[in-house]
């Protein structure tokens, strides 16, 4: 379901000077100042009751709540990753392996490299890893690599599979970094990164194991993991999923075109603005990745604007219709699917 790009009559310098002139990519070094540590603090403030109410299966609440306190962590993460909280290496690496490694978990080293190339390709199925890694298929062409019968299921049913699949995100980024680590497919820190990824999984089978019973640690890891992969799941669908998407060897598109094409805003919002940590304005993130996300909200308007003013579509929904668009577009892929499978088994009788 690959599609033809209009040709804008802007360019990315034109719109690059009008949200610099606003002064929109400078540092929000104030803005981070209060939100590391009070995101800090409400991560602090799950760990404390798991401490204190003990072998309890209250505790699955407090693993609920740590779920989404790990996706806050996440986010602060990403922000790092993308030098919007400070611009030097030194800086960048060293809020990243924080957030990332000791705190949550996952692999900053790992996750910069896979992250980079999913903003340098968005939805090219050749060279986009959030496309290549997911179960699901985003082209009918994609079939061919699907032939376990575990995996033609999903693509039968990948309307709904794709929300139970999400609940594995937090899992496969656990391990993705892990594993990359551990065989040196991390361009620095590899033994540092592997060190702390160590210590993270050993600190948190011991506390979880040293105060619940070995059923509810299990139904606390499971809970935890679990909603921790939903709700990144959530942060990330509908981002692009439902959008063009682009074969060949070679990328074909500019920089502007390939970023607003295949990306969609949801609409603002206080309280969708903290839920998505900015990446419900993820047209103006991926035309400015270093854009601090505290001034996406006053960038959006602008970019809107422009692209309007130049041809280029700009997606903009609400958050359940956005959902509504991600599951209807697998749903036409599956369709297709099968259509293309009762020709050729039609054709062989």
């Amino acid at each position: 379901m690959t599609t033809t790009a209009p040709t804008p009559s802007g360019t990315l310098d034109e719109v690059t000077r009008i949200v610099r002139n606003a002064g929109l990519m400078d540092t929000r070094r104030g803005y981070y100042a209060w939100k590391i540590p009070l995101n800090f603090l409400l991560l602090s403030a799950g760990w404390v009751p798991f401490a204190v109410l003990g072998d309890t299966w209250w505790q699955l609440a407090v693993a609920a709540y740590l779920a989404f306190c790990f996706g806050q962590t996440g986010l602060i993460g990403h922000d790092a990753g993308h030098r919007q909280i400070v611009r030097t290496r030194r800086g960048t690496d060293l809020l990243g392996h924080f957030h990332g490694n000791l705190l949550t978990g996952v692999s900053f080293g790992w996750w910069v490299g896979h992250h980079t190339a999913h903003h340098n390709y968005p939805n090219h199925l050749k060279l986009d890893p959030d496309i290549l890694r997911r179960q699901v298929i985003f082209d009918a062409g994609q079939r061919e690599q699907r032939t376990s019968r575990a995996a033609r299921f999903i693509v039968r049913h990948q309307s709904w599979m794709f929300f139970v699949l999400i609940t594995l995100e937090g899992v496969r980024l656990h391990m993705s970094g892990y594993v990359a680590a551990r065989r040196g497919a991390l361009k620095k820190y590899r033994r540092t990164e592997l060190t702390v990824l160590t210590l993270h999984l050993a600190a948190y089978f011991a506390a979880v194991f040293s105060v619940l019973s070995p059923a509810k640690a299990v139904a606390f890891i499971l809970v935890h993991q679990l909603l921790f992969g939903f709700y990144m799941g959530l942060l990330f669908a509908p981002n692009h999923k439902g959008l063009p998407v682009r074969d060949g060897e070679t990328e074909e598109l500019d920089w502007l075109t390939r970023q607003v094409i295949t990306s969609r805003n949801l609409r603002p919002g206080r309280v969708t603005d903290f839920f998505y940590g900015g990446l419900n304005y993820q047209i103006e993130h991926h035309l400015f990745p270093s854009m601090p996300r505290t001034s996406l909200r006053r960038a959006q308007p602008l970019v809107k604007e422009f692209c309007q003013r130049g041809g280029l579509p700009y997606a903009e929904v609400s958050l359940i219709a956005s959902y509504r668009e991600v599951s209807g577009y697998l749903g036409g892929i599956s369709a297709e699917v099968a259509e293309l499978e009762g020709t050729a088994t039609s054709a062989t009788r």
